[in-house]
C-alpha cells in the first residue's frame, strides 16, 4: 500500500511540473510582451504570416565576437575527442546483414528527396509534402544502420516507446514555433494559401519527425565507443547543483524567457537556451536527476552525443529543405551571412542546445531501462 502511495505521489508530482513547466514556457513570452504595450493578439495568429520583427543588419563585430565565443566553447571538445581517438583502441563490432526494412527506408528518402528537388508537373499538388517522406525514410534507416552495427535498435526494441517519440515531438516542435513568433527567426515559404486545419495536419505530420531523428543519430552514435572518446573522463565541474541554485537558474532564465518578446534582436539566442535551463532547474528542483549531474564526475559522453547529434540532423534539415518548394528560410540578427543551405553559419550552434532538450524530453517519453533511449544520469 505505502509503496502505491508513494507512486501515485511520484506521479502527481511529475504532472504537476509538467503543467508549471508548459505555463512558463508558454506564458512568459505574451507577459513580456504585454509588459513591453506591445499588442498581444499578433502572436497568436494562427497560420503565423505577418512579419513585424525586421532582422537588425548584419554586424562584423557581432559575428567575430560570436564566432570566437562559440570556438571557446566547442573547441576543447572537438580536440579532447580528437586527442582521445589516436590512442583509443580500434572499434570491434559483429556486424549483421543489413535489412531489408532498411532497403525501404532508403528508397522511401531517396523518391522523397527526388520529388521534393524536382518539380514535375504531375506531382504538383502533391509537393507540399515531400518533408515527412524524406525523414520517415532516413528515420528507418538511421534505425536500420543500428540494427547492423549490434543486432539492436530503438525501432526493434522499444517500438511502442519510439513510435510515441512521433506525437511528443509534434508537440515538442509547435511549442518551438510558438518561441519563434517573439523573434521571427525563420518563416516558411511555399506554404501560402493553405488553411490553418491544413497547416496544423501537415505541420504536425512534419514536426512528428524532429524527436525519432535526433534520437535515432544519438542511438547510432552511442553504439561507436570512440565516437565520444575522452567524454567518460573529461572535465569536472564539481559546483553542487543545489535547489537554491536552481531557482536562481529557473528565476534568471524566466526573465529571459520573457524579455525576448521586448528585445528580440539581441536576446534572440535565448529561445534556445532558456527551455533547457528551465526544464533542469525544475527537475532539481523536484528532486529528479538531470542530464548535467554525471559532469560532477567528468562524465560528457550523453551531453556530447546528443548535441552532435541534432548537429547531424540539423546538417541534414538544412541541406533537404534548401532546393524545396515549401520551405523555411531564416532572418538572423546581426550573424546572417556566410549561409551553409540557408541557414547562417554561426545558426548551427543553435542545435548544439537543442541536442539536450531532445534528450530530455525523449527521456520523459521512453524513460528509463532497457537498451539506449534514456538519457539522464541515474
Amino acid at each position: 500500500m505505502q509503496e502505491i502511495r508513494e507512486g501515485a505521489m511520484k506521479k502527481a508530482s511529475r504532472f504537476c511540473v509538467y503543467v508549471l513547466l508548459t505555463a512558463f514556457l508558454t506564458g512568459l513570452p505574451l507577459v513580456g510582451v504585454w509588459l513591453a504595450g506591445k499588442p498581444v493578439g499578433r502572436y497568436l495568429e494562427f497560420p503565423p504570416t505577418t512579419r513585424y520583427v525586421e532582422p537588425a543588419a548584419f554586424s562584423m563585430p557581432v559575428f567575430v565576437v560570436s564566432s570566437a565565443l562559440t570556438v571557446i566553447v566547442v573547441l576543447p571538445f572537438i580536440m579532447r575527442v580528437l586527442l582521445a581517438r589516436c590512442v583509443a583502441k580500434p572499434e570491434r563490432n559483429g556486424r549483421q546483414p543489413f535489412p531489408w526494412w532498411g532497403w525501404a527506408g532508403l528508397l522511401l528518402t531517396a523518391g522523397g528527396w527526388i520529388l521534393a528537388w524536382t518539380r514535375f508537373e504531375w506531382f504538383a499538388s502533391c509537393q507540399l509534402y515531400t518533408f515527412a517522406p524524406i525523414w520517415f525514410g532516413f528515420i528507418i534507416v538511421l534505425n536500420a544502420l543500428k540494427a547492423a552495427r549490434t543486432g539492436h535498435c530503438l525501432l526493434l526494441d522499444r517500438p511502442a516507446r519510439f513510435l510515441a517519440l512521433f506525437p511528443a515531438s509534434a508537440v515538442f516542435w509547435w511549442f518551438f514555433e510558438y518561441l519563434n513568433r517573439f523573434v521571427q527567426n525563420w518563416y516558411y515559404q511555399g506554404s501560402d494559401g493553405i488553411g490553418p486545419l491544413q497547416y496544423f495536419l501537415v505541420g504536425s505530420i512534419h514536426f512528428s519527425t524532429v524527436l525519432p531523428a535526433v534520437i535515432s543519430i544519438y542511438d547510432l552514435l552511442d553504439s561507436f565507443p570512440n565516437a565520444a572518446a575522452g567524454m567518460d573522463n573529461f572535465v569536472k565541474i564539481e559546483v553542487r547543483a543545489t535547489r537554491a541554485l536552481a531557482a536562481v537558474s529557473f528565476g534568471l532564465s524566466c526573465m529571459g524567457l520573457a524579455a525576448i518578446g521586448v528585445w528580440p534582436e539581441a536576446l534572440f539566442p535565448l529561445l534556445w537556451l532558456s527551455p533547457l535551463i528551465i526544464i533542469a532547474s525544475l527537475q532539481r528542483l523536484g528532486g529528479r536527476s538531470t542530464l548535467f549531474a554525471a559532469v560532477r564526475y567528468g562524465s560528457w559522453r550523453r551531453i556530447y552525443l546528443l548535441a552532435l547529434a541534432a548537429l547531424i540532423c540539423g546538417f541534414f534539415w538544412e541541406m533537404w529543405n534548401y532546393h524545396s518548394l515549401a520551405r523555411w528560410v531564416y532572418a538572423v540578427p546581426y550573424v546572417g551571412r556566410f549561409r551553409v543551405f540557408e541557414m547562417p553559419i554561426l545558426g548551427y550552434a543553435g542545435y548544439l542546445p537543442f541536442g539536450l532538450e531532445c534528450g530530455i524530453v525523449a527521456d520523459m517519453v521512453l524513460g528509463k531501462g532497457g537498451r539506449g533511449g534514456f538519457f539522464l544520469a541515474p
